[in-house]
């Protein structure tokens, strides 16, 4: 009897993840209204087109982020997305460079700490991987969650995204 045993890296499970909620968020991005990019539910929220574009660049931004092993905390105003194919085009340029990325790296890179500086101060160390989970993944569901509420406010029918929506039932 011959066994055989898969090694299982850090990386696999995470790029797995990526591509399955890449295609979610495509399902998504698909149904933001373009005459509305400029709409937002409140003076203090993003614009749908900004927090669209948002939600399209998390992954590749977030993989350039924690590239280095130290980072000073970035300044940047979010652009708005002009239109619904320059916002999927953006999605699948970070989608890629995320991937590419996060396939390149190491276990052991991977595991390795991750600073977030503010000139002198450490204002987050931990454990790349941990980044990558936490900010890459977690705070681009909690974006894209944000989109879906714009969508239902906008009365755009909503995509499912886990489980059936009230708009729509996959199964």
């Amino acid at each position: 009897m011959t066994v055989t045993t898969t090694m299982t890296t850090l990386n696999g499970p995470m790029l797995a993840e990526l591509a399955r909620e890449g295609a979610t968020t495509r399902r998504v991005l698909e149904r933001v209204p373009e005459e509305k990019l400029t709409w937002s539910p409140h003076p203090k929220s993003m614009s749908l087109g900004t927090l669209a574009l948002h939600v399209a660049m998390i992954p590749g931004a977030i993989a350039d982020l924690v590239a280095p092993p130290v980072h000073e905390v970035p300044t940047f105003t979010p652009p708005e997305g002009r239109s619904r194919d320059e916002i999927l085009a953006a999605l699948e340029r970070s989608l890629s460079a995320a991937s590419a990325r996060l396939a390149s790296w190491t276990d052991e890179y991977l595991n390795e700490e991750w600073k977030l500086v503010s000139g002198s101060q450490v204002i987050m160390a931990l454990p790349r991987i941990d980044m990558l989970r936490s900010v890459m993944l977690n705070h681009w569901y909690h974006h894209r969650g944000q989109l879906l509420v714009y969508l239902r406010l906008l009365d755009v029918p909503v995509p499912f995204v886990y489980g059936p929506s009230a708009d729509e039932r996959p199964f």
